[in-house]
């Protein structure tokens, strides 16, 4: 190839100079750059024409260099002719990369997968001999996009008293070509470097490959409005005819700042509070990190509170911790003047007071107002009752007109409808005095009953104090006192007394108040002897008697009559046969009703029965 190329040279430079004069001049166009992703291939066109298209020249010299790396020279690539001569040169970066191509509007120089190393510039040189030499260049620019951004923010707490900017985050594309610019954003919106507020460091870092890294840092002075803002990055980087960006994620970083604003409140218990409640009383400001706080009372400022960080437990609550309680922060620095305080109110209800005190005595007829009051922080309502049943409302208890049904208990129950928890009672036992009241409407009893009978008399009578009930028989010396018995009010006696003849017995009843009497009046009816015409109730023994007789007659009757009939002793029809037909008989019911007087009344039924007879075939 070197002895062509030497044996070639000669002729061309002969030729050239017997027709310098002859050809026209060429002229060479080509693109200043062009623009190719790492890995593909470029295109690199050399356009050239000559000025007189009459005399063009029919042998054109055709050459391609590229620009040494760090220096100024050049290195053939490749040379060749418009004929068939095509000679790319060994021993470059292009070797078995290259391939030229060549038309009638010129030649192209086509360079495969494409590297960063191939960023220089390529020199595509035409010499048409008599016609004269031309040459251009263009810059081949390879792209690369980096990989997407990396943020980091700084995960420590970042005061608001710092005096100068503060990392805030990091951010970093790797591998690009070329060097990828990196912007820094604050909710969507761009920052700027700001003296005193905003610092951005940049590290460029050029890798073998040839790649570059940069690395972003972002100081920033922090506000409290900064505990919810998001930091993000944006890298943007050059590819072919364009520009483009990738953003990163958001972070957020943690602010520090002190607390300006405090508030307390009560936790629980919810709604009200009443003696003996656990309360819990909440402490919260507004700084970050939240500070320890102290509890203390508006009345005692001095006298720190035991409390569990911002949590203040009061239990058992009593009236006496009625009042405003206040909790501050403790700041690196001490106390501050930043406060929060609320009223606690803690209500009760005081045990019922009820006048009169446990009991009272009044008379029959008289009028009696009794009260119950409860000491409350909350409005109250009281209810009476006695024996269960409501019978007042409202402190105050008007008993009128007292009758021994007022006797009993009287209870009154005092709550608070706003705190339905506080609820108390008191009660007063009120005893109706007076004379002995009788049980039933009539002081006179009349009564009639046999003599010789057992009579029971009751008597029952009220009053306070207890009467005492004794007996005055007057008719008959056989009576007894069979029941005596007393409760608070009422006393009860019952006596057995026989009738002998008419009695009058006499109830009474007697206390210190006065005496009642009631009078029983029994009339006695003699009974019957044996020579007066008899009574239904004596006779009814011999009645039955009679009739059991009767009818033992009558079955013995019946009986001779049918052995007789039997024997043919008795004739029965013109024909001399006998003949007994069924018959049913029917039963007769005698019913005997003998009564007493109206107090004592028995009867008696009898009932006789006759019963089937049956016939011969039958027996």
């Amino acid at each position: 190839m070197a002895f062509l190329h030497r044996a070639f040279l000669p002729l061309f430079l002969h030729v050239c100079l017997l027709n310098w004069s002859a050809w026209a001049k060429v002229e060479l166009t080509m693109r200043e750059s062009v623009e190719v992703y790492q890995g593909d291939s470029a295109q690199i066109p050399c356009q050239y024409s000559f000025t007189d298209a009459n005399n063009e020249p029919s042998f054109v010299m055709i050459q391609w260099f590229v620009r040494a790396v760090g220096s100024s020279s050049r290195i053939r690539i490749f040379y060749g002719d418009n004929k068939n001569q095509q000679m790319v040169d060994n021993n470059t970066d292009y070797s078995g990369r290259i391939e030229v191509t060549s038309d009638q509007l010129g030649t192209q120089l086509n360079i495969q997968d494409v590297q960063l190393s191939d960023e220089r510039e390529f020199f595509c040189q035409v010499n048409g001999l008599a016609a004269g030499n031309a040459e251009g260049k263009t810059h081949l620019r390879v792209f690369a996009p980096p990989q997407p951004p990396v943020i980091e923010g700084v995960l420590t707490g970042i005061s608001v008293t710092n005096e100068m900017p503060s990392k805030v985050a990091s951010c970093e594309a790797r591998n690009g070509f070329p060097k990828p610019n990196i912007t820094w954003y604050r909710n969507n919106m761009p920052l700027m470097s700001t003296p005193g507020h905003v610092n951005v460091l940049i590290l460029s870092t050029r890798e073998s490959s040839g790649f570059y890294s940069v690395q972003s840092t972002l100081e920033y002075k922090v506000v409290k409005e900064d505990k919810d803002a998001q930091f993000s990055c944006e890298v943007s980087f050059f590819v072919p005819a364009a520009i483009r960006t990738v953003e990163s994620s958001s972070v957020n970083i943690t602010v520090h700042y002190p607390t300006t604003m405090v508030e307390l409140w009560k936790e629980s218990p919810q709604g009200l509070v009443k003696e003996g409640d656990m309360v819990e009383l909440r402490c919260q400001g507004d700084g970050n990190p939240p500070p320890p706080f102290t509890f203390n009372r508006e009345q005692e400022l001095d006298v720190d509170l035991e409390s569990r960080g911002d949590v203040l437990i009061l239990s058992p609550v009593s009236r006496k911790d009625s009042g405003i309680y206040q909790c501050r922060p403790l700041d690196a620095d001490g106390y501050t003047e930043v406060k929060g305080e609320m009223q606690l109110t803690v209500h009760y209800l005081d045990p019922a007071v009820v006048v009169p005190k446990e009991s009272e005595v009044m008379l029959k007829g008289e009028d009696l107002t009794a009260t119950c009051n409860a000491l409350s922080s909350l409005k109250t309502s009281t209810v009476w009752y006695k024996d269960g049943q409501q019978v007042g409302e409202g402190n105050t208890l008007h008993l009128k007109d007292a009758t021994y049904e007022t006797t009993g208990e009287y209870v009154c129950e005092v709550t608070v409808p706003s705190l339905p928890a506080l609820h108390t009672s008191g009660s007063v036992h009120i005893i109706v005095q007076g004379g002995p009241q009788l049980v039933g409407v009539e002081q006179e009893v009349q009564l009639e009953e046999a003599v010789g009978r057992m009579v029971n008399l009751s008597c029952e009578a009220r009053g306070h104090p207890l009467p005492s009930v004794t007996w005055n028989i007057i008719g008959s010396q056989n009576w007894q006192e069979v029941v005596s018995k007393a409760s608070e009010l009422v006393a009860h006696s019952v006596v057995s007394v026989k009738v002998t003849s008419d009695i009058s017995a006499l109830c009474n009843a007697s206390n210190d108040m006065g005496t009642e009497v009631k009078v029983f009046s029994i009339k006695a009816i003699p009974r019957l002897t044996s020579t007066a015409p008899f009574s239904p109730a004596e006779g009814s023994g011999v009645i039955i008697v009679v009739i059991i007789l009767c009818l033992l007659l009558l079955a013995i009757l019946g009986s001779v009559l049918y052995f007789l009939h039997k024997k043919g002793k008795i004739p029965c029809g013109r024909s001399g046969k006998q003949e007994i037909t069924k018959e049913k008989t029917t039963k007769d019911d005698i019913v005997v009703e003998m009564k007493t007087n109206t107090k004592n009344e028995e009867a008696v039924l009898l009932k006789a029965v006759n019963g089937d007879k049956k016939g011969p075939s039958e027996q």
